[in-house]
């Protein structure tokens, strides 16, 4: 017995030592990946994107009847060879109809919508793969650290740093193989990097049990929850943050200056507001649950759904930003730069919740 406890004991070690040395290997890879990702943005051809339900379709070729020609063009699976460059920025033009897609978006531009197109280069698809391994690293990293631990890893602030990490890096090459949305890796990886830099430096905490109040099956349910949302509403900010750059861009380019460099090759505004809202439509259901299931946990540990904990409260106001982002483009029609200054407000107050709560404010969540 004494031998098989002390067997157990050294392959948990091994494991944690293993966890531990991914922890390095995987931070290497996305940064390999978003030095990749960022040459591709800065030296890339822009090239036009495949047409689909998400990506706008140029009307080069003649509109049908209804100014629907776009949309018979994106079912048909073609795109046009128009240069975003060259062509009319948004908003140019008269018109106020236009093509319509899954997400209820409407054109400013009947029949003249620009075709989508991206900084594209192979140096792009060789850091899609990269950041392929480091997410297969990162995911590795948290089974063995789970697996030593003997418990769900998700315990402390450097597990949620890791596992947030994963999440986001999954919902980025997800946009990228379903939505074209390659475009972003250096703005999802950039943070991501960053994150597990600080976690690495400043939060690591050796493989050990949960805190008492942690013991509880709701930790798989509650707390994964909210992982996964923050990784798609990681996905989402980005895209606004990127969609204000380009929306800035496109300004320029209406006033006649010149444009250089990756603001130059950023993607059209409607595209990266269409990437934004359809991980917000994603994620805000998943935070709802995370919400609910969070109080749920309260009551069955603490005897109360809500007590006005920090915690509790920036998981609120999160929400309740994010549900008038969606009631603003259902509504009252606020897309483009509106919704997404919502949008990065929500971002900035999910981090917060994330950061902030849990090292300015004391209360029931203060051992994450």
């Amino acid at each position: 017995m004494v031998y098989q406890l002390a067997a157990e004991t050294a392959a948990e070690q091994d494991l944690a030592s293993f966890s531990d040395h991914l922890i390095i290997a995987m931070i290497v890879a996305y940064a390999v990946a978003l030095f990749l990702f960022a040459l591709e943005a800065a030296y890339g051809r822009r090239t036009a994107l495949k047409g689909n339900r998400l990506v706008p379709v140029g009307a080069a070729a003649p509109a049908a009847a209804g100014g629907h020609g776009g949309e018979a063009s994106a079912a048909a699976g073609g795109s046009s060879t128009v240069d975003l460059d060259a062509a009319p920025a948004p908003g140019a033009g008269g018109g106020t109809g236009g093509e319509r897609d899954g997400d209820d978006l409407s054109f400013s531009v009947r029949g003249s919508e620009p075709q989508a197109s991206a900084s594209r280069n192979v140096l792009g698809a060789i850091a899609l793969v990269v950041a392929g391994v480091g997410f297969v690293l990162n995911l590795a990293q948290i089974v063995t650290r789970g697996l030593a631990a003997d418990r769900w890893p998700w315990g402390n602030m450097f597990e949620f740093v890791v596992a947030i990490s994963l999440c986001s890096v999954a919902a980025f090459l997800y946009a990228a193989l379903r939505y074209q949305a390659r475009y972003l890796g250096t703005f999802i990886l950039l943070p991501v990097v960053l994150l597990l830099g600080i976690a690495a430096r400043w939060l690591y905490t050796e493989t050990g049990p949960l805190v008492p109040a942690l013991h509880s099956y709701w930790i798989a349910i509650h707390v994964s929850a909210a992982i996964v949302a923050t990784g798609a509403f990681m996905v989402s900010g980005a895209a606004a943050i990127t969609y204000l750059l380009s929306h800035r861009t496109e300004a320029k380019r209406a006033m006649g200056e010149r444009v250089a460099g990756i603001a130059a090759k950023l993607p059209s505004p409607e595209l990266l507001d269409r990437v934004s809202h359809r991980f917000v439509v994603i994620a805000f259901p998943l935070w709802t649950f995370a919400i609910i299931a969070g109080a749920i946990w309260a009551d069955e540990a603490w005897g109360r759904f809500w007590g006005w904990d920090p915690k509790e409260v920036w998981s609120f106001i999160t929400w309740v930003i994010y549900a008038a982002y969606l009631h603003a483009r259902a509504t009252a029609g606020w897309k483009g730069t509106r919704s997404a200054w919502i949008g990065v407000l929500g971002f900035a107050a999910l981090m917060f919740n994330f950061f902030g709560v849990n090292y300015m404010f004391s209360g029931l969540h203060s051992y994450a």
